[in-house]
C-alpha cells in the first residue's frame, strides 16, 4: 500500500470512527417526541435520552484520550468501535425509558473511546498541510454528523421506527472494523498510569450537576433531591480540579491550558457548541410538537446545512492554515449567530422558503467558517505527542457544554413548545455563538510561519 494510500485509509478509519459518535450526539433528537409516546416521561425523559449519552461521553472522553495515548490507538478504537456496537443494539431494544437511558449512557462511554483515538490516528500519520487538509476533512464530516443526524432519524423513525436510529449504526461499525483489520496496534514507549480518581470525581460531577438542572422542573430547586446531588456534584467538581493541579498523572493535565490559542480556543468552543447543541435540539422539537411536521420533515430543515459543512469546511481548514484560524474564528460565528437570529421567523404555520431558508443558509456558512480553523488551532497549539490527550479534552468541552446547555433548557426559557419558545432558545443560542465570536478575535493568535529558505 502505497503512503497515499494508507493516508486516505486512515482518513477514512478515523471519519467513520468518529462519524458514529457525533451522529448519536443528535441523530436521537427527532426521534424523542417517538421515544415518549412508547414509553412515556415527556420532555424530562427526552432531556435525559440526550445527556444520559453527553455525560458519560464527555467526563470519560478524557480518560479515553490517555488510554489512547498509553495502550495504542488502534486497540482502544477497535475495542470502542465493538462496544459502540452492542450498546447501539441496547438502546434499540430497550423496552423501558429507564432501560433505554441506561443503555444511553453505556454507550456514551463506548462513544467516548472512539473520538481522541480517531482524531490521534490523524495527526500520528499525516504531517504539516496534508495534516490541516485532514483536519479539515475530519472535522467537515464529524460534524456533519451532528448536523444530518436529525435528518437519517427523522426517516428511520417515520419509516421504521426510532428504535433504528439506534441500530443502525452496526453498519458503519462494521465497515470501519473491516477497513481496521490490517493494522497493527503501536504501543508507546512510556507507560503513563491511568487517573482513575479524576474520571471518578468528574463523571460524579457531571451527573450530580445535570441531574440537578435537568430534575429542578420537576422537584423544585428548593427540594432535597435537586439539592444533594447538585452540591454533591459541584463538590466533585472542585475534587476534580484539584486533582488535575496536584496528580503526577492527570487526566487533563492543566499545562496544556498555558497553551494560549488552546486555553482561549476551548473557551470559544464552550460557547460554540452551546450554542449548536440548543439549536439543533430546540428547532427540531419546535417543528414537530409545534409546527407539526413529521420527523423527516423536520430534520431536512437543516439538509443545507450538512451539505455546506460537507462542501466547505476542508477549504477553510486549508485557508486557516495558511493564514491563520483567527479571523475565521471570529467571522464564523457571528454569521451562524445572524442566521439563528432570521430563524425567529420560524412560526405556525411553518413555510421553509419563507421563513427559515435565509436563516439556514447564514447559518450553515458561519458553521463551515468555524469549525476546521476551531480544531486546527487547538491541536495546533499542542506537541504531536500530546494529541491524543489533547483531542480528548476539546471534545470534552464541546460535549459537557451541550449537555449542560441541553440540562438547562428547561429552566432558561421554559418547557411549553411554542413560537415564543424557539425564539428564546434561538436568541440564546446566537448569544452564546457571538460570544464565541468575541473570544476568537481577541483571544487567538496567528502562528509564525517558518521561515522560507
Amino acid at each position: 500500500m502505497t503512503a497515499a494510500a494508507l493516508d486516505r485509509r486512515v482518513l477514512v478509519i478515523a471519519v467513520l470512527a468518529a462519524f458514529v459518535a457525533f451522529l448519536d450526539g443528535s441523530i436521537v433528537n427527532v426521534a424523542l417526541p417517538a421515544i415518549t409516546d412508547e414509553l412515556g416521561g415527556g420532555l424530562p425523559v427526552q432531556q435525559w435520552v440526550v445527556d444520559a449519552y453527553l455525560i458519560t461521553l464527555g467526563s470519560l472522553i478524557l480518560i479515553a484520550g490517555s488510554l489512547s495515548d498509553l495502550l495504542g490507538r488502534v486497540a482502544v478504537l477497535r475495542l470502542g468501535l465493538v462496544a459502540f456496537g452492542l450498546t447501539s443494539l441496547a438502546c434499540g431494544l430497550a423496552p423501558t425509558a429507564e432501560l433505554l437511558i441506561a443503555a444511553r449512557a453505556a454507550q456514551g462511554v463506548a462513544g467516548a473511546l472512539l473520538v481522541p483515538s480517531s482524531l490521534a490516528l490523524i495527526m500520528s500519520t499525516h504531517r504539516d498541510a496534508a495534516q490541516a487538509r485532514a483536519i479539515g476533512l475530519w472535522t467537515a464530516w464529524t460534524s456533519a454528523a451532528f448536523i444530518v443526524g436529525p435528518l437519517l432519524g427523522g426517516l428511520l423513525t417515520d419509516t421504521l421506527s426510532w428504535r433504528w436510529v439506534f441500530v443502525i449504526n452496526v453498519v458503519p461499525i462494521a465497515l470501519t472494523l473491516i477497513l481496521l483489520a490490517p493494522f497493527r496496534n503501536e504501543r508507546p514507549a512510556t507507560r503513563t498510569p491511568i487517573d482513575v480518581a479524576g474520571a471518578v470525581l468528574g463523571a460524579v460531577g457531571l451527573g450530580g450537576v445535570v441531574f440537578a438542572l435537568i430534575e429542578q422542573a420537576n422537584y423544585g430547586w428548593s427540594s432535597p433531591v435537586v439539592l444533594v446531588p447538585l452540591a454533591a456534584g459541584a463538590l466533585a467538581l472542585g475534587g476534580f480540579l484539584w486533582r488535575q493541579a496536584t496528580a503526577q498523572h492527570p487526566m487533563m493535565p492543566l499545562s496544556l491550558f498555558r497553551e494560549r490559542n488552546f486555553a482561549v480556543g476551548n473557551l470559544a468552543t464552550v460557547g460554540i457548541y452551546a450554542a449548536l447543541s440548543v439549536a439543533g435540539l430546540a428547532l427540531v422539537l419546535h417543528l414537530q410538537q409545534a409546527a407539526g411536521l413529521s420527523a423527516t420533515a423536520a430534520g431536512l430543515v437543516s439538509l443545507p446545512v450538512t451539505i455546506m459543512l460537507i462542501a466547505l469546511s476542508s477549504v477553510f481548514g486549508t485557508w486557516a492554515g495558511r493564514v491563520g484560524p483567527r479571523w475565521f474564528m471570529a467571522a464564523g460565528p457571528a454569521i451562524a449567530a445572524v442566521g439563528l437570529l432570521l430563524l425567529q421567523a420560524v412560526s405556525t404555520p411553518f413555510d421553509f422558503v419563507q421563513q427559515a431558508l435565509a436563516g439556514v443558509l447564514l447559518y450553515g456558512l458561519g458553521i463551515a467558517v468555524t469549525v476546521a480553523p476551531l480544531t486546527s488551532a487547538i491541536l495546533g497549539a499542542i506537541a504531536p505527542e500530546q494529541s491524543g490527550i489533547a483531542s480528548a479534552v476539546n471534545n470534552a468541552v464541546s460535549r459537557i457544554a451541550g449537555l449542560v446547555a441541553i440540562a438547562l433548557l428547561g429552566a432558561v426559557i421554559g418547557t411549553q413548545v411554542d413560537d415564543a419558545w424557539l425564539d428564546r432558545a434561538l436568541q440564546l443560542c446566537a448569544a452564546l455563538l457571538l460570544a464565541g465570536a468575541v473570544i476568537s478575535a481577541v483571544g487567538i493568535r496567528t502562528p509564525k510561519q517558518p521561515a522560507r529558505s
